[in-house]
């Protein structure tokens, strides 16, 4: 189940279980477009990759298929691509990246010119963190289980924020 609330500084959900964080996922991936980049943040814990293992696997492969696909934490390996419809998932963890322009190494601007970024740690990117992006923080209720989760949109998020379904949500 998911509690959603909107405000001036975008929508908080209460994800109370996995089930409403693969809801949320869903409604995400619904929207997802070429270009698209989401800052994942949150502490250690709080359920950052959970959300993009969720994301991508409610994406369908380029074949029309669903089957889920083992999705690791790219901590060590800092990136993984996944082939997805309507563009390939690229998964950056910058965790352990001490300097934005390690980040180019990787691949980062050909991701953001043809695929869609999920990006753990985007602190790590400086300079380099689009405007243009998602942002999503993860986060501890101080009472109870779950998590909080609050998305914020810059640029075209900012109003593509709106067109989420999120009565789809708090029937998860």
């Amino acid at each position: 189940m998911v509690e959603s609330q909107s405000t001036a500084d975008g929508i908080s959900l209460t994800l109370r279980d996995e089930g409403a964080t693969q809801a949320l996922a869903a409604a995400l991936a619904a929207v997802l477009r070429p270009g698209d980049v989401l800052a994942l943040t949150g502490s250690l814990g709080a359920g950052k990759t959970a959300l993009a293992r969720a994301l991508i696997n409610a994406l369908p492969r380029p074949d029309g298929s669903c089957a889920p696909e083992e999705v690791p934490s790219p901590t060590f390996t800092l990136v993984q691509i996944y082939e997805r419809a309507p563009a390939p998932v690229w998964h950056f963890d910058l965790y352990r990246l001490s300097d934005p322009g390690e980040v180019e190494e990787l691949g980062w601007e050909e991701a953001r010119a043809e695929g869609i970024v999920l990006v753990e740690w985007p602190d790590r990117l400086g300079a380099l963190l689009p405007e243009d992006r998602l942002d999503i923080l993860l986060f501890f209720p101080e009472h109870g289980g779950g998590r909080i989760a609050v998305l914020q949109g810059g640029g075209c998020w900012t109003e593509r924020l709106g067109g989420l379904k999120l009565d789809a949500i708090e029937q998860a």
